[in-house]
């Protein structure tokens, strides 16, 4: 059983490492962003609950995330393990976590954060089938046009300097301390994500002892 949480911020490519992970050793990919985006398709009661509190210009509070990850992780749907992705982002919701749950290692991808602008700025969806671009990695053949389904890419709306650099402010100032709770229990490890996306997830399962799945 392998138990680990993921950190890093917006764009660092934690999304990207935490399912290649997975899909070398069989562990479940537990996203509270993504949670949140699959009630809100599905308009379930959550979803409205959430959307109520964001209509009142509030932030969803530290009880209700809580909950969503208690409620994931008593699936037990991950035989061998999870990676947590989007959860704890304050210091609230990590000492829950700890009191909670045990946790093998905390995987901190480091990128500087002017990288990190250039990748957001340069991500595209298409407005067809979903399909994520980056302009810098995967740009599709024809510009700003989907390379399967020939739909229009499009901006996030959230994908703005303004909205980055409110992101790379409120990581700095709210989550990054976490980490220091996390290294008093000798449980995080710092990876270089600057690299290639697959030597980046080389060094993860090299500083995690785990059997490399590269060859």
């Amino acid at each position: 059983m392998r138990k680990y949480i993921i950190m890093g911020v917006q764009g660092c490519g934690k999304g990207t490492q935490a399912k290649l992970l997975c899909q070398a050793y069989d562990l479940v990919h537990i996203s509270v962003g993504d949670i949140f985006r699959w009630n809100i398709a599905h308009h379930t009661k959550l979803a409205a609950r959430v959307q109520r509190i964001i209509s009142r210009g509030e932030l969803v509070s530290d009880e209700i995330v809580a909950e969503i990850v208690q409620r994931r992780l008593s699936e037990h749907d991950w035989n061998y393990g999870y990676i947590l992705d989007g959860f704890p982002r304050n210091a609230a919701q990590a000492e829950f976590f700890l009191e909670s749950y045990d946790i093998d290692a905390v995987i901190q991808i480091v990128v500087p954060d002017e990288v990190v602008r250039e990748r957001v700025l340069s991500r595209r969806l298409c407005s067809g089938c979903g399909l994520d671009y980056n302009l810098i990695f995967h740009r599709p053949r024809v510009d700003d046009i989907c390379d399967v389904c020939g739909a229009p890419l499009t901006q996030r709306p959230d994908d703005t300097p303004g909205a980055v650099a409110d992101r790379l402010r409120t990581y700095h100032e709210k989550t990054a301390p976490i980490l220091d709770l996390f290294r008093r229990k000798e449980l995080v490890l710092e990876v270089d994500g600057m690299q290639p996306a697959e030597a980046v997830q080389q060094e993860i399962q090299t500083q995690l002892g785990l059997k490399s799945s590269w060859r």
